[in-house]
């Protein structure tokens, strides 16, 4: 397969009142997989589907290598989709539902089958062709729905949230089977997704939008270390809050003066954007913190910091070095000496006199 390079040209289309998208401009370059990620209603699924043919932009155009297919049919476009829900037809076995578009376009039954069959192999279920999707798992009959999408070799291939509706341990596993059938076919992928882990994980590059507008994209490394955006660093992985006073181009916290990177905003106070790798913590029974909770994850552990004035921090410590910090342990906090991102103190981050850890959530 070859991968085709995809651009959204100034898209925009509005329901109503609503605006899902406010002049989209993003390209997607030949064999690359691009995660369009964002929370709900910003826009991500109806750029996807403005891709796929299945809506019709009010404004802007979609290119396929060059060719505007904006108002191009959806069955005419050169492009797989995996949906959610899987869509498999419930009267056909495995190998049926990979070979159903084959027989649309009426290619010989032996053919069909073949190809079937090698693409069942290709996503790893070589003995499941006769079997119905009552019959398969979540993660097999996904590996189904991918199968089918790649088997009228598309140029492009969609995926609209595949995953969400597993569970956790064959998410992981699917999602790497995902990029590695990615990988190995060139083809050019575009991944809907409201889970950071998933987009971080997965993506050459990731678009982060916003209320129908691209906020930032990057790789995955540049996105998490340097956040375009206030909205992309709390967006992207979990952040602290932190009161700070900022004096010219320069941030004052925790007694610390720190480089402000981005724009700085013309009020003093501020909230500081620390990410909790970036925060540091040692016993300290004069330290002026509390330990309030440690949860162990492997190779690190979280801490919530509870500080004299109120505000709460999140840490990570090395796992190894988690017995130190149990709860209710004194320890002293710091930040690692490195440019931060400010933005404008909120009415929220102000309340009870500190500012709040922003709380890590599974899914965003």
């Amino acid at each position: 397969m070859n991968g085709a390079r995809v651009e959204f040209r100034g898209l925009r289309r509005r329901f109503g009142s609503t605006v899902a998208l406010d002049g989209l401009d993003l390209t997607v370059e030949p064999g690359e997989l691009i995660a369009l990620l964002g929370p709900s209603g910003c826009g991500k699924t109806t750029a996807l589907r403005c891709l796929a043919g299945f809506e019709q932009p009010d404004e802007g155009e979609v290119l396929v290598d060059g060719a505007d297919i904006t108002r191009v049919p959806a069955n005419r476009r050169d492009a797989g989709m995996v949906f959610q829900s899987y869509s498999l037809f419930p009267n056909l076995n495995a190998r049926d539902n990979v070979a159903f578009g084959m027989r649309v376009r009426k290619v010989p039954a032996a053919r069909r089958h073949a190809r079937a069959r090698e693409l069942l192999e290709l996503v790893g279920l070589p003995s499941v062709g006769d079997r119905y999707p009552h019959q398969l798992s979540g993660g097999q009959q996904q590996r189904v729905a991918l199968a089918r999408a790649l088997a009228l070799e598309p140029r492009v291939l969609l995926l609209d949230e595949p995953l969400s509706a597993l569970d956790a341990k064959v998410r992981v596993s699917l999602r790497e089977e995902i990029r590695r059938l990615q990988l190995s076919l060139g083809i050019t992928t575009i991944f809907v997704t409201h889970d950071q882990e998933e987009a971080l994980s997965m993506a050459d590059r990731v678009a982060v939008l916003r209320e129908g507008r691209l906020e930032q994209v990057a790789d995955p490394a540049t996105l998490y270390d340097r956040p375009a955006t206030p909205f992309v660093a709390e967006f992207v992985g979990a952040m602290n809050h932190l009161p700070g006073l900022v004096s010219g181009d320069r941030v004052t916290v925790f007694g610390q003066t720190l480089p402000v990177e981005g724009p700085v905003p013309d009020a003093a106070p501020v909230d500081v954007l620390v990410r909790p790798e970036a925060v540091l913590v040692t016993p300290d029974g004069e330290g002026g913190g509390i330990v309030m909770v440690s949860s162990f994850r492997g190779s690190t552990a979280r801490l919530r910091v509870r500080l004299g004035d109120g505000t709460e921090v999140l840490a990570d410590v090395p796992g190894h070095d988690s017995v130190r910090f149990a709860p209710g342990t004194a320890v002293r906090v710091g930040l690692v000496e490195r440019p931060v991102l400010v933005s404008a103190r909120t009415e929220a981050h102000t309340e009870a006199g500190a500012a709040a850890a922003v709380p890590e959530p599974d899914v965003v």
